[in-house]
């Protein structure tokens, strides 16, 4: 059965990029320790599609290009603007989700492209906040940075009622796992 599973990094203050979008700040407080790389390729066993924000997305494909994308699944994009694609036509979907029917019904075929795997939302705490008031989120992990930011894009753009199922230490990083409590 597809879960959809909000898997990040956040800075201790909660933020997952900053003010301009940035993600470099990850990359500096990643020690590349084995510990972390494991941990990453056993979770993205379990997935089966990707979601993310528009942000996000611009950020990988000014950053990560030259490397081409690296996901081989089925891919979606929120957005309301025209991005560029990636080289090599991997299989990325652009869509637009302005209402919550909208957003379900992406949230949907998203889910039906995971084949029964896992529907993992890679950035964005606006639409994890969105798919948890909507009953669609599952389950969140997240990465503890050993660093602040001050200010940037929320973990969670509202809230989110959460039980913990699992805490431990990856390398640099504090680890949680939490289930999304549904009212």
């Amino acid at each position: 059965m597809t879960r959809t599973v909000y898997n990040t990094a956040t800075s201790l203050d909660g933020f997952i990029a900053t003010e301009d979008h940035s993600l470099e700040w990850l990359f500096a407080a990643d020690s590349g320790e084995e510990s972390a790389t494991s941990e990453v390729e056993e979770f993205m066993k379990g997935v089966g599609a990707v979601l993310m924000g528009a942000s996000t997305y611009e950020w990988v494909h000014r950053h990560e290009r030259a490397k081409g994308w690296e996901y081989d699944m089925p891919s979606w994009v929120l957005t309301h603007r025209e991005l560029p694609p990636f080289d090599g036509g991997p299989d990325i979907r652009f869509a637009s989700a302005d209402s919550d029917e909208e957003l379900r019904a992406v949230h949907a075929r998203a889910a039906e492209s995971a084949a029964g795997k896992d529907l993992w939302l890679l950035g964005g705490g606006g639409i994890a906040a969105d798919l948890a008031r909507l009953g669609l989120l599952d389950e969140v992990i997240v990465s503890i940075a050993p660093v602040t930011l001050g200010a940037g894009a929320p973990l969670l753009a509202g809230r989110v009622d959460l039980k913990p199922l699992d805490v431990h230490r990856t390398a640099a990083f504090a680890c949680a796992r939490y289930e999304v409590v549904r009212s």
